[in-house]
Order: C-alpha cells, then structure tokens, then sequence
C-alpha cells in the first residue's frame, strides 16, 4: 500500500516523468515512489549552543526513517540566538525568526507535497516556529526537541545563561570581584544544549510533550546525553505510524490539548513567551484560545516543580526527578489534566500516564498536589488602563507582587539599561520600557539585559518594570511583559510621563497608570505615531502585519 501523497496527486506519463527523474538524480528506485516522503526540518547551525548539538540528531532521524520505511527529505530552518542578541539592535530579530521558521515548514512540507514531518530544533524560537508550521502544513508531524545543556560550574555552585547577566549586575554594583565575573562568564555554558532553566525552550519543549506533540520524557533530556539519539529514533518509527494512520497535528491540538499544555507551563513555573507563542499556536491550529484562556488556567494549576529562574533546580534536575511524565501524572490525578486527549503515539494522554510511577520520596524537584510551591499558577493576566487587552506578570518568587511608584520613562532597552548601571533607578520606581513592541520594536525585544542588572544589584522585587516588548524565560522579579495596545499604535504606555503615579498589583490583576481621565484623553489628542524604524526588509514586514501581543503578534490575523 502507498502512503505517498506525492504519487497519488500526479498524473500518469509524461506529467509524471519529469517529477520522478529529479529523485532518480538523488538516488532514488522504483520502489521507493511507495514509500511516505517525510521531511527533516533540521535546526542545526553552529550560531548558537543551542542548536551546535542538532545535526547528529538529524541523522538519527533520517536513520530511523530510513528504517522505518520511509525516505526522509532534509531541510533547513534558521533560528536566533535570544542569549548572543540580547541588548543589541539584533534581538529584533528574534520574534521575527519565529515566523521564517513556521514559513520554512509550511513552505517546504507544502511545495515538496511531503507525508508528513519531523521539525528538529533548539533555541526559543525554534518551537513555536516549528509547531505554528506544522500545524499549517497539517500533515503527519512530530517534535523533536535537541535538548537541554548540562549545568557549568564554579566553587560549587551550578551555573547557566541567567548567571552571567545577573553577574553583570553584581559586578557592577561592587558586589563581585572582576575575577568571579570572569570565571561566570566562561564556565555558564560548559557545551551544547539550550539553556537550563525553565526558561521558554525547556518551556515550550516540556508543553509539547504535554500536548502530545512530542513523545513522552524527550523534552527534558539533556542534548549531550546518548538517551536522546534513542528517542529520535523511537520518534521516527512513530511518525512513520502515524501517517499509515493519517494522525494530524490538528487533530491533536485541539483546546483541551492546549489546556494540558497550559497547565504542565504552569505547574512547572514556566516562561511568560509561553502566553505569547501558544495565542500564535492555537492561531495557527484553529482553536479559539484568548489571553484570558491563560487567567482561567493560571487559577486552577498549582506550581509543583522548584526550577530556576525563581527556584533552585534546572532542567535536567526535572528529568531525574522522573521528568514531565511525573508531573502529568500528578496533574491527572488531581483531575486538571484532560486524559483522553489524543497524542502522537496513537495513545491518549491517559494511556501514555498508565505506567509512569508515582512521585519518588527522594526528590524536591516536583512538589505532589497536596504540598504546591504556589496554589495558583504564577503567570498572570493583569489589565487596567495602562493594558486594556492584557499583559503578563510573572510572579513566582516575589514576596509581594505589589509596587506603587513614580514612572521613570525609557524609548528604548539601552538607555534604561544605563540608567540602572549608572545607580539611577532606586527602589521604589516603575521603569516604563516602550516602543518596544510588535510593531514599535519592531519585533518584541526581550528585556534580559535590565532585568538582570536589576536583580544583580539587589533590586528585583522592589523596583517595577514594565515593556510593550518581551522578556527572556529567565526574567523574574516585579516584571510585566506584552502591555497591549503598544505604545506604537498609541497605547496608554506610549502616554506615561516621567514621575506619573503607576500601581502594579498582581493580587488584583491590575496594571494602572494613576492619572486622571482628562489627562489621558489630553494626551492622547497630543501624542503622534513615531515614523517606523525600518521600511525595507524582514523588520519592515513584520512591523507592518504583526497583530497584538494579545493575539499573539502574528502575520496572519486578517479578521
């Protein structure tokens, strides 16, 4: 029986003969024209630790294929490393990369008529790119994560990416000799992987575990460890099933999919991006999914796993602890996991659970139901005058995520970045970053480099700091991300003065600039849209059809 798309939608004789002979030039026999073409979107490059570590996973991928019988297709897809741009004029680029990369597979799994497709990837953008083409294409798919980096080390303590901008801070405020920051700064990335914490790639792999997109314990292997050569070749031989079958993505992304997904990102504390990618992911598979989607879940899941950035362990901590498979498990039972939906493997996420065991005693990696670190879980949709279609806070950590204080106002990330370096930011402000946004950034800069000085100086929960742009899967502190509407489209942030009265209240969810009515509606009669910052290119582009942060900054929204 043939599975190939490709044979069953081109005509006899000679329409056809043109079409064969460009794979005979490849290698290729008569028999194999009966045989799925599954496509190998590998996100290998040597731009970043992240992604240095895919290529022998590629192969082991097109080895199992092979195997499996079928022919696997390789292509490449790009990808941006969030920790080398950050602070610079290139982390623009970063949101951007998401859609290229989602273009790559839709383009490449459509133009080529593949069976179905395996998307290979490592750094943050890598994942919901992969996953919004996936789902585009919709054809047979899996995910394959590249895997976590093992910590580095120096006097005992473990490192990773967030300890070197913290330790910007630290150094900065003569709290670290210039030795110690040195030594950070070689020993935080001891090979390849994508950084450790629950940072977004750990994230974004560990929720597409959850929703069923990725086989059970890969998305927090670590990258260097031979486990991971076996589950990509475990994952070919099910993908290959499930094009026989004719498994979908969208059939198994539907919305109680994405609510196990939501709720593993909040039991596990993980990144803020998560709110913004799965609004573009559920865009992209047809669901209807809402910011608010993400309130209604934060208030039923509780924190169970003590991962950095706010808490001790990293990723591969998580993995010996017994993985995402005991946290599903443990959410299941409690009945906050939706057990019959369906996955990849051609089980239900019950079926996948059957035989996973339940907690070890000798881990405090991941907390049981009973004993949470937090009740609710920790990202939370504020909204108020100053966001009225929402933004996200992160709140783990922070001993009261409550903050009044005067506006101290910032255009850009480098000259609040200085600011806090030169000592002018004091306990007590609220730092306004803005034109920052989708459309401002353009692109959604993630705010690593402030919000790490402020950390590193001892300034994390009792200064504010508020962007229309992103922050890194290892920002904490009393932090707000995504403010909607941007202040390039004349949102309330593109009108706080310096010194204005700004309240950030977790508790009651409420982002407010403390100016009267009158006041804002003056100022908005007063404020003009900036020119863009760029006119030609891929910048240019996506500031001129990137939808809100609420609806997940995509290319695509024309409703």
């Amino acid at each position: 029986m043939s599975y190939n798309r490709r044979s069953k939608n081109i005509t006899e004789g000679v329409a056809r003969a043109p079409n064969r002979s460009m794979y005979y030039g490849m290698g290729y026999q008569e028999e194999d024209f009966s045989k799925p073409m599954i496509g190998v979107a590998n996100g290998h490059s040597t731009i970043t630790p992240c992604n240095s570590g895919l290529q022998r996973l590629a192969d082991a991928a097109v080895a199992g294929l092979k195997a499996a019988g079928a022919n696997p297709q390789i292509f490449g897809t790009p990808t941006i490393s969030d920790g080398m741009a950050m602070g610079t004029e290139g982390m623009k680029y970063s949101l951007v990369s998401r859609e290229v990369i989602s273009d790559c597979v839709e383009t490449c799994v459509g133009g080529q008529w593949m069976d179905g497709v395996i998307v290979i990837g490592g750094c943050d953008k890598n994942m919901p790119g992969g996953m919004m083409g996936m789902l585009r294409a919709n054809v047979p798919a899996l995910y394959i994560y590249g895997g976590t980096i093992l910590p580095g080390k120096y006097k005992g303590q473990d490192l990773n990416i967030v300890s070197v901008f913290e330790a910007v801070g630290q150094f900065s405020a003569g709290k670290m000799t210039e030795e110690d920051f040195c030594e950070i700064e070689r020993r935080a990335i001891p090979g390849s992987g994508s950084c450790g914490g629950m940072y977004t790639a750990n994230t974004m792999s560990s929720s597409f575990e959850a929703l069923g997109m990725s086989l059970p314990y890969s998305s927090t292997m670590a990258n260097v460890e031979d486990e991971v050569l076996d589950n990509v070749k475990h994952a070919a031989a099910v993908l290959v099933e499930a094009v026989k079958k004719d498994l979908k993505p969208r059939d198994i992304v539907t919305k109680q999919a994405i609510e196990n997904a939501v709720a593993v990102i909040m039991a596990t504390g993980g990144s803020t991006n998560a709110v913004l990618h799965y609004l573009a992911i559920a865009h992209a598979a047809g669901v209807e999914w809402t910011i608010d989607d993400f309130e209604r879940m934060r208030k039923k899941i509780p924190v169970l796993c003590d991962l950095k950035p706010s808490g001790k362990y990293l990723a591969i901590d998580l993995h010996r602890a017994g993985g995402i498979p005991a946290v599903m498990k443990e959410l299941l039972k409690a009945g906050l996991l939706h057990g019959d939906c369906m996955t990849i493997t051609g089980k239900t996420v019950a079926e996948n659970l059957a035989d996973v065991p339940d907690l070890r005693a000798d881990q405090d990696v991941i907390r049981p139901v009973a004993q949470p670190i937090y009740a609710e879980g920790h990202l939370a949709i504020l909204k108020g005058n100053l966001s009225p279609e929402g933004c996200v806070a992160k709140i783990t950590g922070l001993k009261n995520p409550v903050i009044t204080g005067p506006a101290r106002v910032f255009d850009d990330e480098q000259s609040a970045l200085a600011a806090i370096m030169a000592g002018q930011i004091k306990a007590g402000d609220v730092m306004v970053l803005r034109y920052l946004g989708p459309k401002g950034g353009p692109g959604m800069p993630e705010m690593l480099a402030p919000t790490g000085a402020l950390i590193g100086q001892g300034l994390g929960e009792s200064v504010g700091l508020i962007t229309d742009g992103r922050f890194s899967g290892g920002t904490w502190g009393m932090v707000v991300g995504h403010v909607a509407p941007e202040a390039a489209v004349g949102g309330t942030i593109a009108l706080v003065q310096e010194g204005d009265s700004i309240t950030i209240d977790a508790h009651r969810l409420v982002l407010q600039l403390n100016v009267g009515d009158d006041e804002i509606a003056r100022r908005r009669a007063a404020w003009k849209a900036p020119a863009p910052r760029y006119t030609r290119g891929v910048l240019a582009k996506f500031s001129h059809t990137a939808s809100s942060a609420s609806s997940g900054a995509v290319l695509d929204k024309f409703d």
